[in-house]
């Protein structure tokens, strides 16, 4: 078996897509499958990661569409090697490319891959509401219209990550009617053993937090993530509680809206930010902090959530995540609800009034939700299986 993933970028600093990759492609490859990546990055780029799978780089395309002509000719050139080309993410240029790729060869009678389409997370109907997008909203219903709609209804299959992002697929735009519909799942990697040298690495990058407990906040810091809701609870917080963990922020700190948060964030010196944490660094975070904070509006999956349950972390995220199901099943965590004024600061509060030992219990639950829902191995093999069925 032959795949080959379209994906605009494997830059890590961009989101979590790129992370499902370098979690997925190992097992597929132990499996004997052959694994390859085309990507709009130059082809100098590395991120300072070493995968052991090809990635063939197209270069950078132009404006946030990511238009890209060079794409179409490489994948005219190349896509029939390929029993399965598996398109990650919408509302870019990979995804037109795609489409009119399989479209001429079909029209060649040459022999074509099964397409399959991942939108992780992007036809939640979040993103047509939020009041920030309207702009965006509008953009995406014309290439709804235009483009996307042919490009879902023609695939071969749309696979999801969990149950709840295939529903909410199906309620966004009109004229969704996909061939076949597939909840896949999505798993990681299993962390590295703890070891002392991730706490110094953690240390050497937040030497502030020292010895203390700490919450952590480890995501891009966009509004998107609800970073300023975190702040702004954990402030009344800290007025009122001098026994409240210090809260970690970590994610680049390259961008206006971080530089707005730390600005928020400036009185309390409780609150640190490490900027962006790789390898050694990210692994001492996770494994020493008390809970993992994600108070996002709109999730698909979450990886670093489920990084943090493999690391026996318990976890508290929103209803607007779509694992959040799964997380109150497990008993791996707390859920909170935005729509709700105080639920964020009601929820960190219920925090406070955890033991020691309950919250390490807590833990032990999130990394049995861990290894019965996330593991790798078990949602590699079913997407093989999905695969193979198509």
């Amino acid at each position: 078996m032959k795949i080959l993933h379209v994906i605009t970028s494997m830059n890590p600093k961009l989101g979590g897509v790129c992370q499902v990759l370098r979690n997925l492609n190992p097992y597929l490859i132990e499996q004997g499958i052959n694994v390859e990546i085309v990507s709009l990055d130059d082809e100098h780029d590395d991120f300072g990661i070493h995968d052991n799978f090809v990635t063939h780089k197209i270069g950078y395309g132009k404006t946030s569409y990511q238009y890209q002509p060079k794409l179409v000719q490489w994948l005219n050139d190349n896509v029939s090697n390929f029993d399965y080309v598996i398109i990650h993410g919408l509302w870019q240029y990979p995804n037109l490319a795609s489409y009119q790729s399989i479209k001429a060869l079909k029209k060649q009678n040459k022999k074509v891959p099964k397409v399959i389409i991942m939108p992780h997370g992007m036809l939640d109907p979040y993103f047509q509401k939020a009041p920030e997008r309207r702009l965006k909203a509008l953009r995406n219903e014309i290439v709804w219209a235009l483009i996307e709609k042919k490009c879902i209804n023609n695939a071969d299959g749309i696979f999801f990550t969990c149950d709840e992002e295939m529903r909410l697929a199906a309620t966004t735009f009109p004229g969704y009617k996909p061939a076949k519909t597939v909840n896949v799942g999505l798993g990681i990697q299993p962390p590295p053993d703890n070891n002392e040298s991730f706490k110094e690495a953690f240390y050497d990058k937040c030497p502030q937090i020292k010895s203390k407990k700490y919450f952590l906040f480890l995501s891009r810091i966009d509004e998107k993530k609800g970073v300023n809701l975190l702040i702004n609870a954990y402030n009344e917080l800290s007025d009122k509680n001098s026994n409240l963990p210090d809260l970690v922020i970590a994610g680049p700190l390259d961008t206006e809206y971080a530089k707005e948060m730390m600005k928020l964030a400036s009185h309390n010196q409780k609150i640190h930010f490490t900027g962006m944490l790789k390898d050694k660094a990210k692994w001492g975070a996770f494994y020493n902090c008390d809970a993992y904070l994600l108070p996002s509006h709109q999730e698909n999956f979450g990886i670093a959530i489920v990084e943090a349950m493999a690391c026996k972390k318990p976890v508290l995220i929103t209803k607007n995540i779509n694992i959040w199901s799964e997380i109150i099943e497990g008993g791996a965590g707390w859920i909170a609800n935005l729509e709700e004024k105080e639920s964020l600061k009601n929820v960190l509060s219920d925090l406070l009034n955890y033991t020691e030992e309950e919250l390490k219990l807590k833990g032990v639950k999130a990394f049995e939700t861990y290894q019965s829902k996330f593991k790798i191995e078990t949602c590699a093999n079913n997407f093989i299986k999905t695969l193979k069925s198509i």
